[in-house]
């Protein structure tokens, strides 16, 4: 515990900022790469000035993140994790909402009563079934 008297007055002023040390640098480091790999490619920030396709990038994802659950590990044309190939994908998105240079092209939203459906569903699944059979799952450690 630290000693509240020996806090520095910056300490104070340093606390009400963004927080970078709570992002991992070494994700942060993998994401560097996989937005130069992008840079590369297609432009460094072009997805600040000609406006992205929101599907593109939530495909993107989709796929890296689908790869990834089906136990490919590593993106064979980068070499970077699908996870990570997955956050950039994000990052480009986010950006380009923030930059205000994102086609919105989502479809019509699904109404709010089908989550309660969905949500009806699983209970009665739980309820039949309060004891679930033991998961069959991948038996590699985790790299």
């Amino acid at each position: 515990m630290l000693n509240e008297e020996a806090i520095n007055p910056k300490d104070a002023i340093g606390a009400m900022k963004n927080p970078h040390s709570c992002v991992s640098q070494a994700v942060a480091a993998e994401v560097g790469v996989a937005m130069m790999e992008g840079a590369r490619k297609y432009g460094s920030h072009n997805y600040r000035v000609a406006t992205i396709r929101a599907h593109i990038y939530y495909d993107a994802a989709r796929r890296h993140i689908d790869a990834w659950w089906e136990g490919e590990d590593t993106d064979p044309d980068s070499g970077l994790s699908h996870i990570t190939k997955a956050i950039s994908c994000l990052t480009v998105l986010r950006d380009g909402q923030i930059q205000g240079k994102v086609c919105d092209d989502r479809p019509p939203k699904t109404p709010k009563e089908h989550k309660e459906y969905i949500a009806n569903l699983v209970k009665g699944v739980l309820k039949k079934y309060p004891e679930s059979v033991p998961p069959y799952i991948h038996k590699e450690e985790i790299k």
